[in-house]
């Protein structure tokens, strides 16, 4: 518990007081946010907001699992080192594409291929590196069982090894690119990313604890509902970090936005919430708990499907919040009320967890 609660406090700090910093360095380049002339009209004021601010999280997450490390005397495990791959990976290619953006002077970045080639040659490698290294009790950092509370008898190895292994590259894939893009059409307002985000990751620490306490590896006498995670504990470090991480960039990112996250940001916690699905064998389950991800990326793909079919919208505009925002919503307003709805999904994840594990 140490560990976690040192993971989640340096990273807070390393935010918190990182991110000024790095906002003046930002200033200092002329690195401004550039705002979609289609947009709302109240996102004009926002142009020239410095953005790129995911490298603070990304780099605030890492020094704060180090220093749990550090603290526990030892080293991290491989499923701690795949979850921060994953998020520098894909931080990475949003870092690229909001240089892209800032150095052409314009609103968009990387092509839409470049971003896919980009998600799928990290998503490829953690997805391969995720079935080796078993530990002593030849238990791997992910597995080729498609996992809801915990692995369920849906096997993509159903015709062997090498089928199982590409099946699980498409499978895991297909979970990075739907998070991220998820986590990055919410990044809309101000904090509304970041607040979703430290519930959504607050609630992956209470699983790793909880798995941790309940392990099949750990118990003296395991019972038929322990768990098969490989390293639950340096999970929920991971998780810790990047929950403290959002909460010290929360400070300089609530109305009004001292800086954004940009696609550096939201990729990286995209495919930090995908590597934590994964690692922690709760696939299905992280659609509830970041709950609130889904329901606006639903909204883009209801909004464009629709109008292909009909020519028509749904919404007045695509993603959620900014049809709220064109009701006449205050930008405030919109970003509270969805965090409560983030809450009560995180929550509601969260107690189907549990009474999983009672119910037996």
């Amino acid at each position: 518990m140490i560990a976690i609660l040192v993971s989640a406090a340096v990273a807070l700090l390393v935010a918190l007081l990182g991110t000024p910093v790095f906002i003046r360095f930002l200033v200092h380049k002329n690195y401004g946010q550039f705002v979609r002339e289609d947009g709302p009209t109240g996102h004009f004021t926002k142009r020239g907001t410095p953005q790129m601010g995911g490298v603070v999280i990304i780099a605030a997450t890492v020094i704060g699992v180090a220093a749990s490390m550090l603290v526990s005397q030892r080293l991290p495990s491989v499923s701690a080192l795949l979850a921060l791959y994953l998020m520098a990976g894909l931080g990475l290619i949003g870092f690229l594409d909001d240089f892209t953006k800032i150095r052409k002077q314009r609103s968009l970045g990387l092509t839409p291929r470049a971003k896919l080639i980009g998600q799928g040659v990290v998503g490829v490698s953690f997805a391969v590196l995720a079935l080796q290294f078993p530990n002593e009790n030849s238990r791997t950092p992910a597995s080729t069982k498609i996992s809801f509370l915990r692995d369920t008898e849906i096997d993509l190895a159903f015709a062997g090894a090498t089928v199982g292994l590409i099946l699980f590259v498409i499978w895991a894939n297909l979970l990075v690119s739907a998070w991220s893009n998820a986590v990055n059409v919410t990044d809309g307002l101000d904090g509304l990313a970041t607040g979703v985000s430290i519930i959504t990751f607050g609630a992956y620490v209470l699983v790793g604890i909880w798995q941790l306490n309940q392990s099949c590896q750990f118990l003296a006498t395991a019972g038929p509902r322990c768990y098969e995670v490989r390293d639950p504990q340096d999970l929920a470090v991971v998780a810790a970090a990047v929950t403290g991480a959002c909460v010290g960039f929360l400070w300089w990112n609530a109305n009004p936005a001292k800086i954004f996250m940009g696609d550096t940001g939201s990729l990286a916690l995209g495919g930090a919430l995908a590597g934590l699905s994964i690692l922690s064998r709760t696939e299905l389950l992280a659609v509830i708990i970041g709950g609130l991800f889904v329901l606006i990326v639903s909204s883009v793909v209801i909004q464009v499907g629709y109008f292909k079919m009909t020519g028509k919208r749904v919404f007045k505009m695509a993603p959620l919040q900014h049809h709220f925002e064109l009701s006449g919503w205050g930008e405030v307003t919109i970003v509270i009320r969805f965090w409560l709805i983030a809450g009560l999904l995180a929550g509601l994840g969260m107690g189907i967890f549990y009474a999983e594990w009672v119910a037996q």
